[in-house]
């Protein structure tokens, strides 16, 4: 399936290279690989990044810091609306939020697959011959 060498990722794998939680190695091995991700994972991660510090788990300029790193990470991002109207579709189609469905879009477009940590997001996925292979687990 991966045509090339690109993998889709999302931000649920982006984070763990900056907070130490379950996946986190998982998460740095995918470095070695060609990554891209639709520009959407900056804020996504973000958000991630804001509610570890509301729950006092890092500091706010802890949080600041590790958004830096990030940006400096080796993820090709990808203009959004390029796939937009494709992620709609998908979204209606899994009745799925379309920030997810981003992914999905871009994976299909790229002909790869999206890794993620969202068990939620695959298991909607898990239902749908198309989607399925696309959207895998990271570690599994």
């Amino acid at each position: 399936m991966n045509g090339g060498t690109v993998i889709v990722i999302d931000a649920s794998v982006a984070v763990k290279w900056v907070l130490d939680e379950e996946g986190s190695e998982a998460a740095f091995a995918l470095r070695a690989q060609q990554l891209a991700a639709p520009e959407l994972w900056f804020v996504e991660a973000a958000s991630a990044l804001w509610s570890t510090a509301s729950r006092r788990q890092i500091s706010a300029p802890e949080a600041e810091e590790r958004l830096k790193l990030l940006r400096s990470s080796p993820v090709q991002s990808l203009p959004i609306l390029d796939d937009l109207a494709s992620a709609l579709r998908i979204a209606n189609e899994l009745r799925h939020p379309i920030y997810n469905c981003l992914y999905i879009a871009a994976a299909l477009r790229l002909d790869t697959e999206v890794i993620t940590a969202d068990r939620r997001f695959v298991v909607a996925c898990k239902d749908h011959r198309t989607f399925k292979p696309r959207v895998k687990l990271l570690g599994a």
